[in-house]
């Protein structure tokens, strides 16, 4: 006796499903959640209409002394930023978890020194303290200027070299163009996922979404400690060099 043959409808289904899929072009299209409108800048490097602009030139009425939280007072002239280093970093007011931000800075064209005690500042992705605590890109002039390579410009302090020196000379402006995924920690306070950064130094990608293994320190081998949401930190540096200035600072929160 020949076996039965037992036709399934719920597997005839599934084969007519899969014909479907395999032919028509519509079965492959999305058409919801759409995404909402964001009107880009209407020059390079100008601000989405979804940023946080934390400077235009005018004023810093966005930021803080990062030792006491009373105002930052860096000075501001001609439409620049232009470090303090009596007083010391400035940070945020506002509280950012994952984001984009675009900064531009320059090295003064008289700068003088060497290594490390050139044009030295940073830019703290997540300030978690008021001294130099949290996830730091390196600023400073790198045109000509030999260091050591995770210290040099668009490095992730201590931690990652860039893939190339994208440096313009002293005196011109630089651009950065950062995507920071924040780390995510557990209820005990263990990191659950890392750091992440992507950045693209005068239009050149030189960190390609860089796993860090924490904080970035002076001393030391680097280390996460659990945080929720840190203001964005601009550094004093105390080298004896020229101050270095800033302009067009815009954040987009990505949470």
């Amino acid at each position: 006796m020949k076996p039965r043959v037992v036709i399934v409808p719920a597997l005839i289904a599934l084969a007519a499903t899969t014909a479907i899929a395999q032919t028509d072009p519509k079965a492959t299209e999305q058409w919801a959640p759409v995404p909402k409108v964001v009107a880009p800048g209407k020059q390079d490097s100008a601000p989405p209409s979804d940023a946080v602009v934390l400077f235009d030139g005018h004023d810093i009425d966005k930021w803080e002394a990062s030792k006491d939280h009373s105002p930052a007072h860096w000075k501001v002239h001609d439409g620049v930023l232009t470090v303090d280093k009596a007083t010391g970093n400035i940070q945020t007011k506002q509280r950012f978890g994952s984001y984009q931000l675009h900064l531009e800075w320059q090295v003064p064209a008289n700068i003088t020194g060497e290594g490390q005690a050139r044009g030295n500042s940073g830019v703290f992705l997540a300030s978690t303290g008021p001294g130099d605590e949290g996830y730091e890109i390196q600023i400073m002039d790198s045109w000509k200027n030999p260091t050591y390579v995770n210290g040099q410009a668009a490095s992730v302090y201590k931690q990652a070299a860039p893939l190339v020196n994208a440096m313009h000379p002293p005196g011109e402006w630089q651009s950065y163009d950062i995507v920071w995924t924040a780390p995510v920690f557990t209820a005990n306070g263990k990191a659950k996922t890392p750091a992440y950064v992507t950045l693209f130094h005068n239009g050149v990608l030189v960190q390609n979404h860089t796993e860090l293994t924490g904080e970035t320190f002076y001393i030391g081998k680097p280390k996460y400690n659990a945080y929720k949401d840190a203001p964005i930190k601009l550094q004093a540096h105390g080298d004896p060099s020229a101050p270095i200035s800033f302009r067009n600072i815009w954040v987009r929160p990505l949470d």
